[in-house]
């Protein structure tokens, strides 16, 4: 009877990229997992399965250049991947274990096996139900069971993790090895950066030794259990069940402060713990994640900015053109032009344009431009206008004042104080609010969206406009949520009511990073007067997108 360990490792974890590889007193994971594991007397031979992505070349070398074997196969089929290097070494028993196990036990994995031979099943294991720390785990079966297993299961959960359809399916025999205390809480894995440094801890108390044993272990956690508190929060086999998504996003939240770029986007603002969180493609109304999986999006269309569907043709295809005939270059792009042209000719109250590539970017040059205009720094806001300090400084002294605005509860940390006092916001369709702001401040700019959730109601918007004539303010609509939804160009047209000035952005480019800035000559000239500029407003790409 062949006994044959197989060491399933990779590089391309996504919670914990290249672990196998991270070094521990100088001494990579894999290795340190292979020294313990080869002092098992019960094993004929140890094997290293990787697959065949290239990640996994320094891995591959690495397992040969220390004395081992190492075979390659599929990345996510791992099933198959033991199977072909059981068949090519002739095992008549496998043992599975995995490359996020450096505390392995040789002798608990000889004990693992004995009591694989005496019970005579298929299957065996320390791990169901689990009662040892987690990344003590060992599974023992026949090569025939699992030859079996490979040809009659097509579940992706279980070929990716070999064993649930010899456990779990009824059709095996199985048995395990049971502690007589539950010690399952214990976390001794290797899954997320928190998990390593526990495992390193534990190799600098007892270096230069690496043949302790799993008990000497528990007897430091008893001892010392502060090396031990910084992984208690996760969860054991949390990786089993959560997709590739929740897994990088995890590890996104370590690396990127509250995670991604975008507080609409965040996880947590839907499903915490199941939302797939990224995306592998999207087309029309659907949207595939990390791992295939296809979902209807019923949502918000990639934040208000597809109203076309993912990936329209007509829009993709001048991009493309566009990316070959060159996207940037020392000359501006004729496209800025022909976009200004056509944004005029939609709105004929306009005269000039701007253009930038984000919705807060308009916002701020919206701003700067009006401000310049009117003379005035006192602003009126009725809406959400993004995040520069501008509009933020309106919770300065009051973190409650944009509650009302889609922020609730935000704290302005970072926005100059002295900017407090210069931005007041009014709610929608409360006219009264706004004229008593406009008598008892000096008001240059009035800033507002058009619509939000309601319409307008009581001749609100026409009032509006009524009084910014009057006081000579500038009248801004921000519709960049709200433009090219229900007409053709701004939203302002369907109520009969035009501003001095209006942002586009959102559904403007179809996906594609392009917001403008429309307004009158008389105002828009300001802008030669202040310095707005930016490298990348210059490309291409956001401007024909738009055209189409």
């Amino acid at each position: 009877m062949k006994i044959v360990a197989i060491v399933q490792a990779r590089m391309g974890s996504i919670r914990l990229p290249n672990k196998v590889m991270k070094p521990i007193n100088g001494t990579p994971m894999i290795e340190l997992l292979l020294s313990r594991l080869s002092r098992s007397k019960e094993l004929d031979l140890i094997i290293v399965a990787t697959s065949t992505d290239e990640r996994n070349q320094p891995l591959v070398e690495h397992v040969k250049k220390s004395g081992y074997i190492c075979e390659q196969g599929s990345e996510n089929d791992v099933l198959e991947r033991f199977v072909e290097a059981a068949r090519k070494h002739e095992a008549d028993v496998v043992v599975r274990i995995t490359g996020d196990c450096p505390l392995i036990d040789p002798e608990m994995v000889n004990e693992v096996i004995r009591g694989f031979k005496a019970a005579d099943v298929d299957y065996f294991s320390n791990t169901n139900p689990p009662t040892y720390p987690d990344g003590l785990d060992i599974e023992v079966f026949s090569f025939k069971a699992l030859e079996k297993a490979n040809q009659e299961t097509n579940n992706t959960f279980d070929r990716e993790h070999v064993t649930p359809y010899l456990r779990e399916r009824g059709r095996f025999n199985t048995a395990s090895m049971q502690h007589d205390e539950d010690l399952s809480a214990l976390r001794w894995t290797v899954d997320e950066p928190d998990d390593f440094s526990v495992i390193e801890k534990v190799f600098q108390y007892f270096q230069p030794r690496t043949d302790f044993s799993w008990s000497e272990v528990l007897d430091l956690k008893y001892k010392q259990p502060n090396i031990f508190n910084t992984n208690q929060h996760l969860i054991r086999n949390e990786g089993a069940t959560m997709g590739t998504g929740q897994k990088l996003w995890k590890r996104a939240k370590k690396l990127i402060p509250g995670g991604n770029m975008l507080l609409s986007k965040r996880a947590e603002m839907f499903l915490p713990d199941q939302w797939p969180a990224y995306f592998s493609k999207a087309k029309g109304c659907k949207v595939w994640d990390l791992d295939g999986n296809e979902y209807i999006d019923m949502s918000i269309m990639g934040i208000g900015t597809n109203i076309l569907g993912y990936g329209h043709d007509e829009v993709d295809d001048a991009v493309r053109k566009t990316i070959d005939a060159g996207n940037m270059s020392t000359f501006n792009c004729p496209e800025e032009v022909y976009l200004a042209e056509k944004l005029i000719e939609l709105h004929p109250w306009a005269h000039m344009a701007r253009f930038a590539r984000s919705g807060g970017e308009a916002n701020a040059i919206g701003i700067r431009i009006a401000r310049a205009a009117s003379g005035k720094d006192k602003v009126a806001i009725c809406g959400y206008h993004g995040w520069h300090d501008w509009y933020l400084s309106a919770n300065l002294g009051d973190d409650k004042n944009l509650a009302g605005h889609l922020l609730p509860g935000l704290a302005p940390n970072g926005v100059p104080k002295n900017l407090q006092g210069t931005v007041f916001p009014f709610n929608y369709n409360n006219y009264t609010e706004l004229e008593n702001i406009v008598n008892s401040q000096d008001i240059g700019v009035i800033k507002m969206e058009v619509v939000r959730n309601v319409g307008p109601e009581d001749n609100f918007l026409h009032k509006v406009r009524k009084l910014a004539t009057e006081r000579s303010i500038v009248l801004i609509f921000d519709e960049c949520t709200s433009g090219f939804r229900e007409t053709f160009g701004g939203i302002h047209k369907k109520y009969g009511v035009e501003p001095d000035m209006a942002m586009f952005g959102k559904a403007l480019g179809n996906g594609y990073g392009i917001t403008a800035t429309i307004g009158k000559s008389e105002v828009m000239e300001a802008a030669q007067a202040t310095f707005i500029s930016s490298t990348f407003w210059t490309e291409r790409i956001g401007s024909t997108a738009a055209l189409k």
